[in-house]
C-alpha cells in the first residue's frame, strides 16, 4: 500500500515519504523529528541542520512550487526569510506528495520579538512585487473541502458551514483601509524565528498571495486581544514596528471571525488522528456558538 492509499495522512506516513525524499536528494535521513502537523508535516532533519516540509496531499504541489519561487524571489531581494537547501532539486515529489528542504535556523524554536515582527512585515509589504504572478487571497477556498473530510460530528460540520456562508458574504462587503498587495498569508509569531546568530527570519512561505494587507496583521492582533497569547506591551511593539493598528479599522471584528473560523477548520484536518485536536475543536465551536471568551483556546 502506498501512502496515497492510506485512510489518513499521519505523522508516520509523512516520515516515510520524507525518508524516500532524503534518499533521492542524497541527504542524511537520520535525526528526523516532527515539529508541526497541519497542511504540511514539518520535520527537523539531520539534527536540525535542515527543516523539511511534506505536503499533506498531491493537491499541494502547485502551492509548493509557488513557495519555492517565493523563496528564490526573497533571497534575490536579500529579505530575511527561510532559504532553500541548494544541493537538492526542489520540490521533490514522492507518491504525489511534494517535499521541500530548507536550511535550519537554530537548534530550537527561538521566536522573534513582536517589535521585530512588525518591522519585518512592513519591510515585506514594501518590497517590489515579484516578477511572477501570485494568486488572489481566497480565505474560504479550503473550508468546504476540510469540513467535508474532517472526522467531526455532523452538527459541528453544519454549524461551521453555515458560519462560513455568512462570513463569506460579510467579507465580500468589507472596505479595507490599507492598499492591497502581496501577502505572507499566515504571518504570526510561530512563523518568525531567530536564526543561529539571533537574526529574525520569516518562514512558511507557501501562503503568499495578493490581497488586503490587513490580513497579515490579524493574527498578531488576535493573539493579543482574543487569546491573550501576547501582552499589551508586545502588541504595542508590533504596531510601532509596522505603523498601523488593525484593531482600529472598522472591519476588524468581521475579519477576526473569519480568522477564527479558519483556525477551527484548519485544526479539523487532525480530528480523526488526534484526540486532543478533536476535543479542542469542540471547545472552540462551543465558544463560537455562544459568543463566549476565546481565552481558553489552546495553541496548535
Amino acid at each position: 500500500m502506498t501512502t496515497t492509499e492510506r485512510a489518513e495522512f499521519d505523522a508516520d506516513a509523512a516520515a516515510s515519504i520524507l525518508r524516500k525524499a532524503c534518499e533521492i536528494s542524497d541527504l542524511d535521513p537520520d535525526g528526523i523529528e516532527l515539529l508541526r502537523f497541519g497542511d504540511h508535516a514539518v520535520f527537523r532533519v539531520d539534527h536540525g541542520r535542515i527543516v523539511s516540509r511534506v505536503g499533506r496531499s498531491p493537491d499541494r504541489l502547485t502551492s509548493v512550487r509557488r513557495e519555492v519561487a517565493v523563496a528564490r524571489w526573497l533571497a534575490a531581494e536579500n529579505y530575511p526569510a527561510a532559504r532553500l537547501v541548494t544541493s537538492a532539486k526542489q520540490p521533490v515529489v514522492i507518491e504525489g506528495h511534494p517535499v521541500t528542504f530548507w536550511e535550519g535556523l537554530a537548534d530550537g524554536d527561538k521566536y522573534a520579538s513582536t517589535g521585530e515582527m512588525g518591522v519585518l512585515l512592513r519591510r515585506l509589504h514594501d518590497l517590489r512585487p515579484p516578477h511572477f504572478s501570485l494568486p488572489p487571497l481566497k480565505p474560504f477556498d479550503k473550508v468546504a473541502q476540510r469540513l467535508e473530510q474532517a472526522v467531526i460530528p455532523q452538527t459541528t460540520r453544519e454549524f461551521l458551514r453555515s458560519m462560513a456562508d455568512d462570513l463569506s458574504t460579510e467579507y465580500s462587503e468589507l472596505q479595507f483601509a490599507l492598499p492591497a498587495g502581496h501577502l505572507h498569508g499566515d504571518f504570526n509569531v510561530g512563523n518568525v524565528l531567530h536564526d543561529g546568530t539571533g537574526n529574525p527570519k520569516v518562514i512558511d512561505l507557501d501562503g503568499f498571495a495578493t490581497g488586503p494587507r490587513e490580513w497579515d496583521l490579524m493574527q498578531t492582533a488576535m493573539y493579543y486581544d482574543s487569546f491573550g497569547w501576547h501582552t499589551e506591551a508586545e502588541y504595542t511593539d508590533f504596531v510601532a514596528g509596522y505603523g498601523f493598528d488593525v484593531r482600529e479599522w472598522a472591519g476588524y471584528s468581521i475579519l477576526r471571525s473569519v480568522r477564527e473560523l479558519l483556525m477551527v477548520t484548519w485544526l479539523s484536518q487532525n480530528a480523526g488522528t488526534d484526540r486532543r485536536a478533536a476535543e479542542e475543536i469542540e471547545k472552540r465551536v462551543e465558544s463560537l456558538r455562544s459568543g463566549g471568551s476565546r481565552r481558553d483556546w489552546a495553541p496548535f
